[in-house]
């Protein structure tokens, strides 16, 4: 059967199918410990539990799952330029589901922290190989349809995660079992590593790429390093204020609502988690309709003003706090529907899943040195989690400046 062949049909389908689901169980872990971590920080910490104290830890679990996930998208991705884009996306699954299992069975807030790093490598790894592959599979389509589902992707799986804690209480004695279902998707994993299919592009770019270099130099030096470095920033602005500053609304709804109200965490959850969806899926939509740099500056603004309006002017409980916070999700996410439909587009094919994979993931880097500056300024205003979110929701501005060196790509062909 040739590649052309092998590439229709229903290996298309799957490769959709794979990358998707991927990316939105990915996204499951993603949202886990922004959700549970408060819950999990009283049955860890027992008598030593203060807010402020459980702020830190929520500051330190989300800070190591960003520098696992910025670890695994320069690893997996590198992998997936040179072993192909299919092995390091299954790989990638197989390593955020087992080590997510593997959260069951911790009795420390240390033992949780090394496994969410290490879940973070995996989750980190699975976006660079599926955008690559799924842009190189169907690159014969509107790629502004492929960017929206990916980024849709992981903010469904928040959702899905939002609604399980509607449907199963977590209280810090039921927090355990959560773990093993959002690292379930390990049958998905493994299906992944028997049976999906090679992306056309890559297997014919074999030959090329050897003889060019190692990936991962190559985009450190001309002329690839301003690419490589304008990627960085456009992929490190939206995650520095996703997790430094939006996410800081689920343990303040948590803080606010009291034992009184479990549920109001995943009430939060949901309603931003179902904006998410809707944002990341109009993202690359916008992306196309306004061109790339005009949408990008349009989104940073319109995140930066409704962090600033949640976090300075509302409050968990009051009947405008949940609309505001869909509104924001909606508009902060579609950042993540516009990342994949424009990464792939400024790197050629032999280094696209390791361009990809540094510029949405070296973000992180700056992302949890972030959001443990955020953690110790918990710290200083006592557990004021609204102070810290109105602080923090100004970085989304910095696009607006970034996104002025930005080449515009609408209307080009994705390159060989």
């Amino acid at each position: 059967m040739t590649e052309t062949a092998k590439s229709g049909g229903l290996a298309k389908w799957t490769v959709l199918g794979a990358g998707f689901l991927g990316w939105l169980f990915a996204g499951s872990q993603l949202g886990l410990m922004p959700f549970a971590a408060l819950t999990i920080s009283k049955d860890l910490m027992g008598a030593d539990f203060t807010p402020a104290g459980a702020g830190a830890w929520f500051a330190a679990y989300s800070a190591i799952t960003m520098l696992g996930a910025a670890t695994g998208g320069i690893v997996f991705g590198h992998f997936g330029d040179r072993h192909g884009r299919a092995r390091g996306l299954a790989l990638s699954m197989l390593c955020y589901t087992v080590f997510g299992l593997a959260g069951y069975f911790v009795r420390t807030q240390e033992q949780l922290l090394l496994l969410r790093f290490l879940t973070g490598l995996g989750v980190g790894g699975t976006w660079p190989n599926g955008v690559s592959l799924l842009a190189e599979f169907w690159s014969d389509v509107s790629r502004p349809v492929i960017a929206g589902l990916m980024g849709a992707g992981a903010n469904l799986g928040i959702l899905l995660l939002s609604l399980v804690g509607k449907w199963y209480e977590v209280t810090p004695e039921t927090w355990r079992p959560l773990m093993l279902i959002t690292g379930s998707p390990v049958v998905l994993a493994v299906l992944a590593v028997l049976f999906l299919p090679e992306s056309p592009k890559w297997l014919q770019s074999r030959g090329s790429a050897a003889a060019a270099g190692i990936p991962l130099v190559d985009l450190f030096r001309p002329p690839l390093l301003r690419t490589t470095l304008l990627g960085i920033a456009l992929g490190g602005i939206p995650l520095l204020g996703a997790w430094a500053s939006s996410k800081w609304m689920l343990p303040w709804a948590d803080q606010v609502a009291g034992p009184e109200n479990p549920g109001y965490k995943a009430l939060a959850l949901a309603w931003w988690s179902a904006g998410a969806t809707v944002g990341g899926l109009t993202g690359g939509y916008v992306g196309q309709l306004l061109g790339r740099r005009l949408s990008y500056a349009s989104i940073s603004v319109g995140a930066c003003v409704m962090n600033i309006l949640i976090y300075s002017f509302l409050k968990p409980l009051e009947p405008l706090f949940l609309p505001a916070v869909l509104v924001q999700g909606v508009i902060s996410t579609m950042f993540f529907g516009w990342l994949p439909l424009y990464l792939p587009e400024i790197f050629p094919t032999r280094v696209r899943a390791t361009g990809t994979g540094i510029s949405y993931n070296s973000g992180r880097f700056l992302t949890a040195a972030g959001v443990m500056a955020a953690g110790g300024l918990i710290q200083l205003v006592n557990g004021d989690y609204a102070k810290v979110g109105s602080v923090t929701g100004l970085v989304y501005a910095l696009g607006v400046a970034v996104i002025f060196f930005a080449p515009e790509t609408k209307g080009k062909e994705l390159g060989g």
